[in-house]
């Protein structure tokens, strides 16, 4: 935002939204364990206050920017595939279909890059441990755009790094000369499939859209980047990035750089929406094997499943794993100012898995940090009985100044001291 746009334009603040998705759920030990202070939930109060778990303790210092909400749930959950819930996450969508995971409905995230995209040079970032879209209830990604096809996401530091500050004019041209041929040869194939429907198979027809989809969004951020070239990117210090961290490599750093790459587009208004998925269901992907690179014994998946003392304790651990990164990330947004504010303030960040315990659709963990600026009050740690996701969901959106009645199948908005009424 520069001054010579005028009073209205300067004052105004940038509304922001990132979610960050973790599969297999969080550890939610036992009663009988007595191991309460590893619960992800916080289980006891002191001077009226929430007392973090061991497991969320890196995330003390945001106390008032951040809060824990429980007994949410998605009303479909139970109808669908256990491991169907990272692909409605975002969607609330039932599964109307009966084979799992080809049905699905727009994700949070891409209403509200629809919404605010004309202030950015990118409408959305999404982003996944795995990169790409996965496969039928398996998902690679939590993104679904307005039709509900699945958006590819990407998972390389250097590539993600490129895709947001590499704005040279050449390379764009080269870029969009590319795609126009990409096109064009997928208009002959579209055009020959057409002829000879009766002769593709179900997979080929599958994966022919998710081509279109893909060549859809490239386009969607190429038209968006050239409407911004001659406008400079802000001067940053990018020194502390590792674009050669990959997800085969040490997790933490390469956790860090990734979340180093929002918050920086966050500052420099880049983009305003972002969706990451830090882990796969069902024992998929390269982010299984995290816990034993962090000198655990079990896989993701295997912990998730555990019903003993030390794997539930194991499981916690890897918990507390995450929540350091997640201290990280929002030490980065509070680090960046807007003109009102931190980047952290004008920002929602929502943090969640599709599932509680060993695929349990119910009370799924939730937290919601930043937006301090729109109308968040935290420190809270809510829950009244069991309440529709997509609630939560529309309440994000009118935090997020974005007008919509409904949301899936929300029935209101969340009746929580979290958002104001």
């Amino acid at each position: 935002v520069l001054d010579a746009m005028g009073t209205e334009v300067a004052e105004r603040i940038p509304r922001r939204f990132c979610a960050l998705y973790t599969a297999n759920g969080m550890s939610l030990p036992r009663a009988e364990h007595g191991i309460d202070e590893w619960n992800w939930f916080p289980t006891r109060q002191e001077n009226g206050q929430f007392v973090f778990g061991k497991s969320t303790e890196p995330l003390s210092p945001f106390r008032q920017q951040l809060s824990f909400l429980g007994g949410l749930y998605h009303p479909s959950g139970p109808k669908a595939d256990p491991h169907v819930c990272s692909d409605m996450w975002l969607t609330g969508a039932p599964l109307h279909n009966p084979k799992p995971g080809t049905y699905n409905s727009v994700g949070l995230d891409q209403v509200v890059a629809q919404h605010t995209k004309q202030h950015c040079r990118q409408p959305s970032l999404v982003l996944s441990i795995d990169a790409g879209t996965g496969f039928l209830s398996r998902t690679g990604t939590i993104s679904y755009s307005v039709d509900g096809r699945p958006i590819p996401a990407e998972n390389s530091p250097r590539r993600v790094f490129d895709r947001l500050f590499r704005v040279e004019r050449g390379s764009l041209l080269a870029e969009r000369a590319e795609l126009k041929r990409r096109i064009k040869l997928v208009d002959a194939v579209v055009e020959s499939a057409k002829a000879l429907n009766q002769k593709l198979g179900q997979s080929d027809r599958e994966r022919l859209e998710q081509y279109l989809t893909s060549l859809n969004e490239v386009e969607s951020r190429l038209i968006a980047s050239e409407r911004w070239i001659d406008v400079p990117l802000k001067e940053q210090d990018r020194s502390h990035l590792n674009l050669d961290a990959n997800s085969e490599g040490e997790p933490a750093e390469y956790y860090r750089n990734m979340f180093d790459l929002v918050a920086l587009a966050f500052d420099a208004d880049i983009t305003r929406s972002v969706a990451f998925m830090l882990n796969r269901e069902d024992g998929m992907g390269v982010s299984d094997t995290f816990p034993l690179k962090l000198g655990l014994k079990r896989t993701h998946h295997s912990l998730s499943h555990a019903g003993d003392k030390e794997g539930q304790l194991a499981f916690a651990k890897y918990d507390l794993f995450l929540s350091e990164q997640l201290a990280h990330f929002f030490h980065r947004l509070h680090s960046y100012r807007d003109r009102q504010g931190s980047v952290l303030d004008n920002t929602i960040v929502l943090y969640g898995s599709g599932a509680s315990t060993t695929h349990n659709p119910r009370n799924l963990p939730t937290m919601v940090a930043g937006g301090n600026n729109l109308g968040l009050r935290h420190g809270h740690y809510w829950r009244k009985g069991e309440t529709r996701m997509s609630n939560l969901f529309l309440s994000i959106l009118h935090a997020l100044d974005i007008p919509q009645d409904a949301f899936a199948d929300s029935t209101g908005t969340l009746n929580s001291p979290v958002f104001e009424a």
